[in-house]
């Protein structure tokens, strides 16, 4: 071992910044701009650590402070590291790349002294030039690859040149299959459940958390969650303590939980996920009907509780600043009328929802039960909020919101109603904003779907000056 000084480097970290588009996934670059190193070539966002940050603290603030996209901690994945030197020096440094896929807000562009360009581009057509290290970190990237090396001669061009010096030595890693557990969940899942012969992982693409499907040596069936953060772990776990279980068999049971690797173990249902599948018009009241009373043994699993003030009329107004760009015309006097009404109404009675009642989170048994689960969202909120994503089945389908209606064992009153509009309108706008950010077009189209029919709903001029009514 050498006795001499310790040989130090700088590490800097970058944000490969990930959609879906049409041609394939597409990354987030900026062009450098002014009297900054590489002006005039493309790179991913990226920056040096400050002092006593760490590197997930520092790509989430270079994505804020160069792009004005918000990232939380827990969506931010790590997907190379590049040793590189560059060919004006002889002192290399460690580049970090981080992959984000979920994040709020538009990228644009916040430092016009040193970018005079922005945009999103294919995976396979990158742009020229870039900087040759930001694309030897790309070629790792698309090769699934976890490492590079990318040392450059001191005449070597700054920018990649297609066909010129290949500087980079990508580093193979232990072969990686995405569907097994990570060693510390596999500990905590036998420890639950026994012995795991087969574990399957079956995520839903748009959510942070991450599911497997647990097979023991006897057949039987569960499923691992890993929440995405937090909040959603600890909303999960105290439903299924306390509110769930009046579901009984309707519902899955939890079997264990661990705090600090925010993961559950549940029981498997039985049944056919209701998303996308093709029921009859008689076979499909039948199923809301059920679902109404299902969703009003939820709301009656624990005493309620007096709601204070909403601060969703507030939040609604940050949504649209994001999705103003994509709203119809009229959507937003609409939108913020609605805010105007629903601040006026009487408080009202919190009862434990579900929090995302929608089709994705339903199972229909054999013999045409509808079965309930993912209660990561679940909260005490108005009943009615429960009731916004499942009424956009209803849009055109008035037999269905009878028979929800019918299930759930009473009519809503006018100013239920109302508040159910209002609740819709917000959703709406979150739905709009946070699909064309995330492009995720099916939620964009929840969104702009739910405010054409708001529309047919008031069909006076509806503005901020000449609110709906509010009756009681």
């Amino acid at each position: 071992m050498s006795g001499g000084p310790r040989h130090t480097v700088p590490v800097d970290v970058h944000l490969v910044l990930r959609r879906d588009g049409g041609a394939g996934p597409e990354v987030l670059l900026s062009r450098r701009y002014g009297p900054v190193y590489a002006t005039g070539l493309w790179h991913l966002p990226s920056g040096h650590l400050d002092p006593g940050e760490d590197m997930v603290e520092a790509v989430i603030r270079e994505a804020r402070e160069e792009t004005g996209v918000l990232i939380d901690a827990e969506d931010v994945t790590a997907a190379v590291t590049v040793h590189h030197r560059p060919p004006t020096g002889s002192r290399s440094r460690l580049g970090v790349f981080f992959e984000v896929r979920r994040w709020s807000g538009r990228p644009r562009i916040m430092e016009p002294d040193r970018c005079d360009a922005m945009g999103w581009y294919p995976m396979d057509e990158l742009p020229g030039p870039m900087v040759a290290y930001c694309r030897a970190g790309l070629d790792a990237y698309r090769a699934g690859l976890p490492a590079a090396v990318h040392f450059q001669r001191p005449d070597d061009p700054v920018a990649y040149t297609p066909g010129g010096p290949d500087r980079t030595r990508l580093l193979t890693g232990p072969t990686a299959d995405r569907s097994e557990l990570p060693y510390r969940l596999r500990v905590f899942a036998e420890r639950a459940v026994g012995r795991i012969t087969r574990a399957t992982e079956v995520s839903w693409v748009r959510t942070g958390s991450r599911v497997w499907r647990l097979t023991g040596p006897g057949g039987g069936t569960w499923y691992l969650k890993r929440h995405r953060g937090p909040k959603f772990h600890d909303r999960e776990v105290a439903a299924y303590r306390t509110w769930v279980p009046a579901l009984g068999p309707r519902a899955p049971r939890l079997v264990a939980a661990d705090t600090e690797a925010r993961a559950v173990v549940v029981t498997a249902l039985a049944g056919s996920p209701l998303h996308g599948m093709v029921l009859d018009t008689a076979a499909e009241a039948r199923v809301q009907h059920a679902l109404g009373r299902l969703t009003r043994a939820l709301h009656r699993s624990a005493p309620e509780r007096n709601g204070g003030t909403s601060a969703a009329a507030d939040e609604v107004k940050r949504h649209l600043d994001e999705a103003r760009p994509h709203l119809g015309d009229g959507d937003e006097h609409l939108v913020l009328a609605l805010a105007g009404a629903y601040a006026k109404l009487p408080r009202p009675a919190l009862v434990p929802t579900h929090g995302d009642l929608q089709y994705r989170n339903v199972l229909l048994s054999d013999g045409g039960e509808p079965l309930l689960f993912d209660f990561e969202r679940a909260e005490y909120a108005t009943a009615t909020r429960d009731m916004v994503r499942i009424g956009d089945t209803w849009t055109g389908r008035p037999d269905l919101r009878a028979a929800f209606l019918a299930g759930y064992g009473r009519p809503l009153t006018p100013g239920e109603e109302l508040r159910l509009d209002c609740e819709a309108a917000f959703d709406a706008v979150s739905a709009v904003a946070h699909g064309t950010g995330h492009d995720d077009p099916e939620v964009t189209e929840r969104g702009l779907r739910t405010l054409r029919r708001l529309h047919t709903v008031f069909t006076a001029p509806v503005t901020p000056d000449r609110p709906p009514a509010v009756e009681p």
